[in-house]
């Protein structure tokens, strides 16, 4: 399909939306000095700037169906508010003529609860607030309050954490056991004889980052609040190797301040109570434990080797040696599975009352490789909303709160991830990262640190694959100089 755009230059924010409505397509761009021929399928979107008035207009066409929309606005308009209207046009039309609504409205950015953060420091009260995302991006209402809701146990959690000097630190193990359908993260099997051998040179480097990185941080005055191992499954390493990491940060960093030491045990197929008995000597006090399903068939169609018999008796295993949180995340619209059977999960789930959830929504990217096999509309035309509705309604039910949220591209009918705990155990990492509230240092290949400053975000990106880091480890190491870069423009 071909987007052709006159008078603006609006691609990035147009295509976001067009993908909400055909997420698998490849869009073909046309501007007014290619002088576009109006055959096939296309979208045009166009704004004209005129003496009394902007006039800005969409034209569909999809197949066999049109839709035409337009509005006059202001001859002053700036930009932004011209992309705010041309969006809200688009999605009318193609909502027409595909039948396709999204509950998120326009609203297609990773962080929509920054957008209430915003108005409530401008002053807006809580229906002020919904009525501007419904008539501004046509957020539907149940958003408007689930958002709100996140936003609100956030400002109440962060009022009792120290972000001056502090950063989250963040430990990248890129090995799983497999790989999963759906994973589009830099992951490799380590069942494979030469990954097995990769491993070891990889926790040497991964230390000697840490040792860098450490010192880096003394010198600046910056300790870490949080510790997240994430991957990957960092419980995909032997106990011996998980435990020369944890030391090492130890070692290299001051963690009097550290309120949460998560360490991501994600399949079940790698927990040993070893390994468990290693985590909490170092520290940890928070892991993940995933059953994405507790559908058998599912876990299998998904390639997660393992079963949900397992999956319990690793929670249980977890339960009993004192670990302070232990989340389990969930998928929604996993293939195969059904409404019934997404139910009979969540309630299992329930009934073992971990201390945070996550319910995640599929999103299919590109390297992935359930991405080979979806259609141009799957990923739209699917009961997501309602495993999604039905999740959140249980979830709040059972004493649980939303207290992080985000989105992602591609997602099944443009639904969301959100983070549900009891209250008291949110996890104070996944706020700090989803908001863009403090620094997070990321070590190990694929890590990417995001510097936040007076304003500033800057980002410094390792090596993205294991061969890569440890190869290439020296110049690697560098990167990390820029950290004091950062902070020396800041004072």
């Amino acid at each position: 399909m071909r987007l052709i755009f006159s008078g603006n230059d609006y691609k990035y924010e147009i295509e976001a939306v067009m993908k909400l409505f055909l997420p698998a397509q490849r869009f073909e761009f046309s501007f007014d000095e290619d002088k576009p021929l109006f055959a096939g399928d296309f979208a045009l979107v166009r704004k004209a700037r005129l003496e009394k008035y902007t006039l800005l207009c969409v034209w569909v066409s999809y197949g066999e169906k049109h839709a035409r929309k337009s509005e006059r606005i202001s001859p002053d308009a700036l930009d932004k508010e011209c992309i705010v209207k041309l969006s809200q046009l688009l999605y009318l039309a193609m909502s027409e003529i595909t039948g396709i609504t999204s509950q998120w409205g326009t609203l297609t950015g990773v962080r929509p609860v920054k957008q209430v953060h915003r108005l409530i420091d401008e002053g807006f009260s809580c229906e002020e607030i919904y009525d501007e995302l419904e008539k501004k991006y046509l957020v539907s209402r149940k958003k408007c309050e689930k958002a709100y809701q996140t936003a609100q146990v956030q400002r109440s959690l962060l009022g009792e954490v120290s972000l001056n000097n502090k950063f989250g630190l963040y430990i990248s193990i890129p090995f799983c056991p497999t790989r999963c359908s759906y994973c589009s993260f830099i992951s490799q099997s380590a069942s494979g004889a030469a990954v097995k051998r990769l491993i070891p040179e990889y926790v040497e480097n991964l230390c000697a980052e840490i040792r860098y990185t450490g010192k880096i941080a003394e010198r600046l005055g910056l300790k870490p609040n949080c510790v997240y191992f994430g991957g990957g499954t960092p419980t995909t390493l032997e106990a011996p190797f998980l435990e020369r990491i944890m030391k090492a940060i130890a070692e290299a960093f001051d963690l009097s301040y550290v309120c949460e030491y998560t360490v991501e045990a994600g399949r079940p197929d790698t927990i040993t109570k070893e390994k468990l008995e290693t985590l909490i000597k170092n520290g940890c006090t928070r892991i993940s434990i995933n059953p994405q399903t507790l559908n058998d068939s599912v876990l299998e169609q998904i390639g997660r080797k393992h079963t949900a018999a397992q999956f319990f008796a690793a929670f249980e295993l977890a339960k009993g040696m004192g670990f302070r949180v232990i989340n389990t995340d969930l998928i929604a619209s996993l293939p195969t599975d059904s409404l019934e059977s997404f139910a009979k999960t969540i309630e299992k789930i329930l009934e073992l009352a971990p201390e945070n959830i996550t319910l995640h929504t599929l999103s299919i990217k590109r390297s992935s490789r359930i991405n080979e096999q979806s259609k141009s509309d799957a990923i739209v035309r699917s009961n997501a909303s309602e495993m999604v509705d039905y999740a959140s309604k249980r979830l709040s039910e059972s004493g649980y709160r939303p207290y992080y949220l985000y989105k992602q591209k591609n997602m099944a009918e443009n639904l969301e991830n959100t983070g549900w705990a009891k209250p008291g155990f949110e996890s104070i990492y996944n706020i700090l990262i989803m908001e863009e509230l403090e620094t997070i240092i990321a070590l190990g290949a694929a890590g990417s640190t995001k510097l936040v400053g007076d304003g500033r975000i800057e980002r410094i990106f390792n090596y993205k694959y294991p061969m890569d880091y440890n190869n290439n480890f020296g110049a690697m190491l560098k990167k990390k100089d820029k950290i004091e870069e950062f902070y020396a423009k800041e004072k």
